[in-house]
C-alpha cells in the first residue's frame, strides 16, 4: 500500500518552512518514515536550498528527497504564487520503488544526458514505470532529451515540469540527496505495482478552423492554405486584437498536432507554441519552433472561461478512467505565470482555481506541484514539452 501526505508553508525563513511543510506531510501520510520526498521550493529560498534539503532530511527521514526551484507551489489547500513558498511530499511505500538520478552539464549534451538518465534507471525498472522529471529549462532541448531516455528505456511515461524561478534569476535549480546545482536535470523513476494517470488540460483553446502550412522557412509561417499567414491570423482573431498587439501576444498562439499526420485539435491532443514575431506586409508569423510545409496548425486564444471548462472535463474524464479505484498520490505542473501569460491568477483572475477544480473531484488527495517554465506529459504516444497547460498525474495502488 502507498501512503502520502503533502505539506506547505509560506514562511519567509528557509528552514522554519521546510520543517514546518515536512512535518505537515509526515502528519497528514501517517508513517514514521519516508521512503521518498519531493520538494518544491520558491526562488525566495535559492540562498539556502542546502539547509532546505537537510530540514527535510531530518524530519521525514527519507531516503530519497528529489526537487527544483519553482515560481510557485501547488497543493490541495492553495497556489502560492508571488510570495516565498515550500511544498513536500512524503510517500511510503511497500509497492513502489523510487529511484533518483541528478545528471549535470545539460547545455548542449540534452540527447547524451538522456541517455545517461535511460542506462541509469534500466535495471531498476519493473512492473508499470513512471519517470518524473524536472530538467533546468534555460538549458533544455526537449526532444533530444527525451529522445535520449527512450533511446535507453523504450516507450516509459515521462511526466513533470522544467524547474522555474521568479523571472529575476535567469537561472533555476535542481535538487538531490544534498546536492544543489544548476544546467541538470534531476527526477525520480517510479517502478512496481501500482496504477497511473495523466490529464492535461489546455489554458489556450482552437479558434476557427484548422489551416495547413503551405509555406515555411525554418520556424517561420509565410503562408497557410495558400495565403499570407498574417491575413489568416486576421481572420481568426478579428479586428479589435489586431488594434491591441500586446493583448493579442498574450492571448493568441499557435496549437500544433501531437502527430503532424493527424490534424486533431481536441484537448490533449496538441501543443501550444508561442508567437514570436508577426510581419504584416509580408504576411509572416514567426513561431517558438520549426515549422514544416504540409503540417496542420490552429490559431489558440487563451481565455479564461473556455480554460476552466477544459478544466472541468480533463478532472471528468480522469474520474472516469479511474472508475472506482481511488488516488493515492497527485502531482500538478501547472504553467507559470510570472509574465502574465501562463495560468493561475494571471489567467482567471482569481487565485487557486485549478487546486480547487482538483480538490473538488478528488477530495482529501495528497496533491504537490508548481508553477513550471514548461510541462512535460505523454501525448499521442510521444513524450512532448507543453505550454500554457496543466498536468495532473494521479497513482493509484
Amino acid at each position: 500500500m502507498t501512503r502520502a501526505g503533502v505539506g506547505a508553508s509560506t514562511a519567509p525563513a528557509t528552514e522554519a518552512a521546510a520543517r514546518e511543510a515536512s512535518a505537515r506531510a509526515m502528519e497528514q501520510a501517517g508513517v514514521a518514515r519516508a521512503d521518498l520526498a519531493l520538494v518544491f521550493a520558491t526562488a525566495d529560498h535559492r540562498m539556502g536550498y542546502g539547509s532546505l534539503l537537510a530540514q527535510v532530511r531530518a524530519t521525514t527521514g527519507a531516503t530519497h528527497v528529489v526537487g527544483c526551484s519553482s515560481f510557485g507551489i501547488v497543493t490541495a489547500d492553495a497556489e502560492v504564487e508571488r510570495q516565498p513558498g515550500v511544498a513536500v511530499m512524503a510517500l511510503a511505500s511497500d509497492t513502489i520503488t523510487a529511484v533518483p538520478f541528478f545528471m549535470r552539464g545539460l547545455r548542449a549534451r540534452n540527447a547524451e544526458v538522456g541517455r545517461q538518465i535511460g542506462r541509469s534507471l534500466k535495471d531498476a525498472m519493473r512492473g508499470t514505470s513512471l519517470l518524473l522529471l524536472f530538467p533546468d529549462t534555460f538549458a533544455l532541448e526537449a526532444q533530444a532529451l527525451f529522445g535520449g531516455i527512450h533511446e535507453e528505456l523504450g516507450a516509459i511515461a515521462i511526466a513533470g515540469g522544467g524547474a522555474s524561478e521568479d523571472g529575476t534569476l535567469g537561472q533555476t535549480f535542481q535538487m538531490c540527496g544534498d546536492l544543489v546545482d544548476s544546467n541538470a536535470a534531476v527526477g525520480v523513476l517510479l517502478s512496481g505495482g501500482f496504477s497511473y494517470a495523466v490529464g492535461i488540460t489546455q489554458g489556450c483553446q482552437p479558434i476557427g478552423r484548422p489551416r495547413v502550412v503551405t509555406r515555411a522557412r525554418g520556424n517561420t509561417i509565410l503562408e497557410l492554405d495558400g495565403r499570407p499567414a498574417f491575413e489568416a491570423l486576421a481572420e481568426a482573431v478579428g479586428p479589435a486584437l489586431l488594434r491591441d498587439l500586446q493583448r493579442l501576444a498574450s492571448s493568441v498562439f499557435i496549437g500544433l498536432p501531437a502527430d503532424p499526420r493527424r490534424p486533431a485539435f481536441e484537448a490533449g491532443e496538441f501543443v501550444v507554441r508561442n508567437l514570436v514575431g508577426l510581419d504584416p506586409r509580408q504576411g509572416a508569423l514567426a513561431l517558438g519552433e520549426e515549422v514544416h510545409e504540409g503540417h496542420p496548425v490552429t490559431f489558440t486564444l487563451r481565455e479564461p472561461t473556455r480554460a476552466r471548462e477544459d478544466l472541468r472535463r480533463t478532472l471528468e474524464g480522469l474520474r472516469a478512467r479511474l472508475g472506482e479505484g481511488v488516488p493515492r498520490v497527485g502531482l500538478y505542473f501547472n504553467c507559470c505565470d510570472f509574465n502574465c501569460c501562463g495560468r493561475g491568477s494571471s489567467l482567471y483572475r482569481l487565485p487557486d482555481i485549478d487546486s480547487a477544480y482538483i480538490n473538488l473531484y478528488f477530495r482529501s488527495l495528497p496533491l504537490i506541484g508548481f508553477f513550471t517554465y514548461a510541462e512535460i506529459a505523454p501525448t499521442g504516444g510521444q513524450t512532448l514539452l507543453h505550454q500554457y497547460t496543466g498536468v495532473l498525474v494521479l497513482l493509484g495502488d
